[in-house]
């Protein structure tokens, strides 16, 4: 039996909606990271725009620059990594159960 094109119709705007709400929660919600066991921690949000940025002035080390580099970058990279996981672990948790029987749709 063939699922009707309007309960369809009614789903796939339920999803849509939903969808969009968690985008929207998931986007102000705030993360934090470090790297340097915790001398760099960066301040990320759900829509992986940089906050804040703290540096522990015991690393301050103007002749080695290079290291507070590696440190901010590593920073940066893992709370990038880590929010996009966030989001795709909770993306796949929220849509288990969503997709009408009969309905393939990749990635979900």
């Amino acid at each position: 039996m063939k699922p009707n094109l309007n309960d369809l119709l009614k789903q796939v705007q339920k999803m849509q909606a939903d969808l969009d709400r968690f985008n929207t929660e998931f986007g102000e919600r705030t993360f934090e990271f470090d790297a340097g066991a915790g001398a760099v921690k960066v301040t990320i949000n759900g829509k992986k725009e940089i906050l804040g940025l703290n540096i522990q002035k015991e690393i301050i080390n103007p002749d080695d620059k290079e290291i507070l580099e590696d440190l901010v970058i590593a920073a940066v990279n893992k709370a990038i990594r880590e929010v996009e996981k966030a989001y795709q672990d909770e993306l796949q948790q929220r849509t288990k159960g969503m997709i009408p029987p009969g309905i393939n749709i990749p990635g979900f």
